[in-house]
């Protein structure tokens, strides 16, 4: 404690309040997702060892009916479900495993107990045909490919069914597409937009809603925006080109953003009912696009890398929507499960997306990568989520004025 002593009663509060919250929301959603692995996995007939939440040293857990350890472990930073004939928790075949099912799938026979480990029951013996039959890797192509993209497909279902509820009630947050009013001096201003325009199209995407209006400026940055309007009754064409301003965000940073100044005419919860599911699925699709459009103007360099944040921006969040009440944190986790989702689903080595790929490249080759590919694979993959976990830790220390 007497390092954060020159720190204030309510700071200490609010940092404690931001990783009690951090680790909640974290726990439900690795659940989730591990769940999905563990759901579809079982349904295939694979035997799970172990369904864990975080890594490292265990610290509480229990068995259940079917031999499968539940364990809480030590560093809450993610999970994993092992399977049998896993080598690791990243799901690596055991190497014995590998080269039995690369001479399988090669079209020679596996004669029983030439695959040995002491992986397999925790003895140096062979492996039964009882046993391969509850072997990950032993299962085929498509079985397998389900069982990984179980994990994020429940991460995206979680959201969908967050947000359903929130649209049944109180509703979906819904602000008409009119412009109540336009700030002087700004991009909207210059561009000839007037209060009571009603946004009718912004580059060729139809408008309903004023969030999607917001959500268009933030993501094209400084582009021009070809924008259709009516006005009297009369269909306007205008061009408007946001102004990047410095504003704090709410956590107290000051963050370049783009501003177009139009301001809403008034917002209102929407029940939506019996289509509630489908305006569900379609903001995610609308989040699951808006973020894959950052992250590649982030590798186009056309938009900055200091907005990627790390475990710290996350407990930061965590903890300032948490202050707001518990509607904001299921809202918050459904949004987190979104991106949780779709971060797994890229081809990275280690990631579900990375499992994905190499199943893709054995379906075009008729058998598995080699022992060695893949683990020069995992190894590179590895090396990028290192990589990536220190410049995102590096970033969100800059914010806190740490550096």
């Amino acid at each position: 404690m007497e390092i954060l002593s020159f720190l204030p009663l309510d700071s200490l509060e609010s940092i404690a309040v931001s990783v009690l919250a951090f680790l909640v929301i974290l726990t439900v959603l690795v659940f989730v997702h591990e769940l999905g692995h563990f759901w579809v996995a079982r349904r295939c007939g694979v035997k799970c060892e172990a369904f864990s939440i975080g890594f490292g040293p265990e610290l509480f857990g229990w068995n259940d009916s079917k031999g499968t350890r539940w364990k809480f472990s030590a560093l809450p930073l993610g999970g994993y479900v092992k399977m049998f004939g896993d080598a690791d928790v990243t799901s690596r075949p055991a190497p014995a495993i590998q080269e039995a099912v690369e001479e399988a799938t090669g079209g020679e026979e596996v004669a029983e107990g030439e695959e040995t480990g002491d992986w397999a029951g925790g003895k140096a013996r062979p492996l039964t045909a009882e046993e391969r039959a509850v072997s990950f890797h032993h299962k085929s192509l498509s079985r397998r490919v389900a069982i990984v993209a179980a994990g994020p497909a429940a991460n995206f279902l979680f959201a969908i069914v967050v947000m359903t509820a929130f649209f049944v009630y109180p509703g979906q947050p819904t602000t008409p597409a009119l412009i109540g009013g336009v700030v002087e001096d700004s991009a909207a201003a210059e561009a000839g937009l007037q209060a009571g325009d009603r946004v009718l199209e912004i580059n060729g995407s139809r408008i309903e809603r004023f969030e999607q209006i917001q959500r268009l400026v933030h993501l094209n940055l400084e582009a021009p925006l070809a924008m259709l309007v009516e006005r009297d009754g009369r269909p306007v064409e205008l061009t408007a080109t946001p102004q990047i301003v410095v504003r704090e965000d709410a956590m107290g940073n000051e963050v370049p953003v783009p501003m177009l100044g139009i301001q809403a005419s008034g917002s209102a919860f929407v029940p939506q009912g019996l289509s509630a599911p489908w305006a569900a699925v379609e903001e995610t699709v609308s989040l699951t696009g808006a973020t894959l459009q950052a992250v590649w103007q982030m590798i186009t360099g056309t938009r900055g890398t200091d907005e990627l944040g790390g475990p710290i921006r996350i407990a930061e969040m965590s903890g300032q929507v948490a202050q707001t009440g518990v509607i904001s944190v299921v809202w918050f986790m459904a949004v987190l499960s979104i991106n949780l989702g779709l971060i797994n689903l890229f081809p990275v080595p280690m990631l579900d997306g990375g499992h994905l790929l190499f199943y893709a490249i054995e379906g075009a080759r008729g058998r598995p990568l080699g022992e060695r590919a893949q683990e020069y694979g995992f190894r590179i993959g590895l090396a990028m989520v290192l990589t990536l976990f220190v410049f995102v830790t590096w970033n969100d220390l800059s914010r806190l004025l740490v550096f």
